[in-house]
């Protein structure tokens, strides 16, 4: 009986340029494996080269959803448009490929060739500038970015760390390590690193814009500001420092100017899809939303999928039957990336929602969540194990142990919760109080408790709540003083302000440490609609536990049980107002919302639709209209493909149905 080839056999023959043979044992290769995705990549790599272009299309069909490196498989969908004499399609390949992967060599060498013999010059300077940026970048620096692209990011860690450590002053790896610092949510490590790689390469600009990013992430908007302004007059006319300095005007709520400069980038840029759907978020936040639909609309008749995905996001667009069409014929595109095919995926979840066609909308919503789900690494055991060692350690004890310490600042109102159950609507109301000034989802406290765990695990303890314990009641009081210092920023004027950002919920525990006297509101609402709407929103970020039914309802029940113990544990710290409540009888649930802030009451709080203010959260839209009862069980739709979710959610649905009665 003859042995079944292996991958390494395989790719040996693919060098050696026996192509035939090559094809041939990842055929047999096939018969004995066929579910491992990589063997169908090797398929059409060997089809490729035998010029089997049909057969090689074959294979690749059946690799989206399945093969972990999407830059690789778009290169190689790139390389057979390429060799089948399809230049067009194979340079839009190859650009989505370097989007996904920006150190893959091949790709970028293949957009070269292709742009200069096709006549396109306009981007050869930058591709260009990216070669020869990569052919200075230690092999080592190659993998760890290729290892980010991939999401593989304790191996990426692993590996620069270890070149670091032979190299401690390679700016470029110190940028690679502020890269992963961020996506672990290290956000104060990232600076520093991004800091001393400046120092030793101040005009990479590159790294410049790198920190420009962190700083903003950091809640630093005047010092971003400062260096994105510094970045602008150096080169004006750059498009790229443009952009971002509209984006750091953003921030700072300069919408007029922001939207201003990328008018300038659109003039030397005609219909870069970009920058329209960035010229539509700051026209649709700053309250200019028939303008800023058409922006939108001008990225969308583009092929852009995040603009499609803004316009359905306005929750008050709908679109035409020839949009939905196109939508449609999007998606069968062989270079379309996984993430303007998640956008294009949740915009005809709306799109059919809309039209009343709900079994046709859950599938595009189901598959738009596939996608981010398998590209992500949430996993709900490790959330429910966090959410339990909360229980277990800030009891009664804790809190009258630090009675009298931390910062005494009474300004802060945390409005905390899952996302979609109304967080935003409790803000605009307290926000058009005259004492009361609305930000945004403020990071600021999940920076904090990231920082706290790093320092924690450094120090040896399991967590930073063990850390806390042995935390001075000088160093208490600091932390919530950086918190009134660091979002300043974001004020008015007025005694009070409101921080929105619902996962605040899972550090109710440090932010009574830190400033025992801050306000916090619990919005819930209805757990199927709460969680279906979840589910069919495409979340920034942040939200990974809304990709699966499974994970929302163990999400939602962890989320009711800290509540319940924070109930306990500080009696009377939360107010928890239900959207439903809200719906039925506004002035009610209005009063005392302020009386529990300790306001006066305002007429101003029942008309907040009529506030003028920038809102940057999903529902920036519904909240500038009157409250309706029809949005209220919109989950209903979708009863039949709720199954699952329901089953999850009996007990709480049982729970809230009793604790509201006739209100839902």
């Amino acid at each position: 009986m003859s042995k079944t080839p292996g991958a390494t056999t395989i790719q040996n023959l693919l060098a050696n340029k026996q192509y035939p043979q090559a094809l041939v044992a990842v055929q047999q290769l096939l018969t004995v494996n066929q579910d491992d995705p990589q063997n169908n990549y090797l398929a059409a790599v060997c089809a490729r080269y035998c010029r089997q272009f049909e057969l090689a299309q074959q294979y690749l069909d059946q690799l989206p959803g399945r093969f972990v490196d999407q830059a690789r498989l778009l290169q190689e969908q790139g390389h057979l448009y390429r060799d089948s004499g399809q230049g067009q399609q194979a340079l839009a390949c190859y650009r989505a490929a370097c989007l996904a992967n920006p150190a893959l060599v091949s790709a970028w060498q293949a957009q070269l060739q292709l742009a200069e013999q096709m006549g396109q010059p306009a981007q050869l300077p930058f591709i260009q500038a990216q070669l020869q940026r990569l052919a200075k970048l230690p092999k080592a620096l190659i993998a760890v970015s290729d290892l980010i692209s991939q999401g593989k990011l304790l191996k990426a860690e692993t590996l620069c760390r270890k070149f670091m450590q032979a190299n401690p002053t390679h700016p470029e790896g110190m940028g690679l390590l502020a890269d992963l610092a961020s996506k672990f949510g290290a956000y104060n490590e990232a600076e520093l690193l991004l800091q001393s790689a400046l120092e030793l390469a101040p005009t990479n600009t590159q790294l410049r814009s790198e920190y420009i990013g962190v700083l903003r992430r950091r809640q630093k908007f005047a010092e971003a500001y400062k260096e994105a302004e510094a970045l602008h007059k150096q080169q004006p006319d750059n498009p790229q420092f443009q952009s971002l300095l509209a984006i750091e005007k953003m921030q700072l709520s300069d919408y007029e100017g922001a939207v201003a400069l990328f008018k300038r980038v659109l003039a030397r840029l005609p219909q870069d899809p970009i920058t329209l759907t960035s010229q539509g978020h700051a026209l649709k936040t700053w309250g200019k939303q028939a303008e800023a639909i058409k922006s939108y609309q001008q990225a969308a008749e583009q092929g852009h999928g995040e603009a499609f995905y803004a316009l359905a996001n306005l929750k008050t667009y709908s679109f035409s039957e020839r949009q939905i069409a196109q939508l449609q014929q999007l998606l069968q595109q062989k270079h379309l990336s996984d993430n303007n095919r998640v956008h294009i995926e949740f915009a005809l979840g709306k799109a059919f929602e809309d039209a009343e066609q709900f079994a046709q909308s859950f599938a595009h919503y189901a598959a738009g969540n596939r996608l981010k789900k398998a590209r992500g690494n949430y996993s709900a055991e490790q959330m429910q194990q966090e959410l339990a060692e909360q229980r277990q350690y800030f009891s009664a004890k804790v809190f009258d142990a630090r009675s009298g310490q931390g910062c005494p600042s009474p300004d802060p109102i945390f409005i905390v919760g899952l996302p979609r159950a109304g967080s935003t609507l409790l803000e605009q109301i307290l926000s058009s109080h005259s004492r009361v000034d609305g930000t945004l989802e403020l990071p600021n406290i999940l920076s904090y408790a990231a920082e706290l765990r790093q320092r924690a695990k450094a120090e040896g303890y399991a967590d930073y709540y063990q850390l806390l314990e042995q935390l001075p009641a000088q160093e208490l009081a600091a932390m919530g003083q950086r918190f009134i210092d660091e979002t300043r920023i974001h004020r008015r004027g007025a005694p009070f302000f409101i921080d929105k950002m619902p996962n605040n919920f899972r550090h109710i525990g440090l932010i009574k440490l830190i400033l025992p006297k801050a306000k916090i509101i619990d919005a819930r609402r209805h757990p199927m609609a709460c969680c279906f709407s979840g589910f069919k929103q495409l979340f920034a970020e942040g939200q990974e536990f809304s990709y699966a039914l499974e994970d929302i309802a163990q999400y939602y029940r962890d989320y009711v049980a800290l509540m319940d113990h924070w109930d306990k544990a500080i009696p009377g710290a939360v107010l928890r107002v239900n959207y439903e409540s809200v719906v039925a009888d506004l002035e009610t649930q209005v009063r005392r919302l302020l009386d529990y802030c300790g306001l006066a009451f305002e007429p101003a709080c029942l008309e907040f639709h009529k506030t003028k203010r920038a809102v940057r959260t999903a529902s920036s839209e519904q909240v500038r209209q009157p409250i309706y009862q029809s949005g209220r069980d919109q989950w209903r739709h979708y009863e039949s493909e709720l199954g699952e979710l329901r089953a999850h959610l009996a007990g709480e649905v049982k729970r809230y149905q009793g604790e509201l009665g006739d209100q839902i």
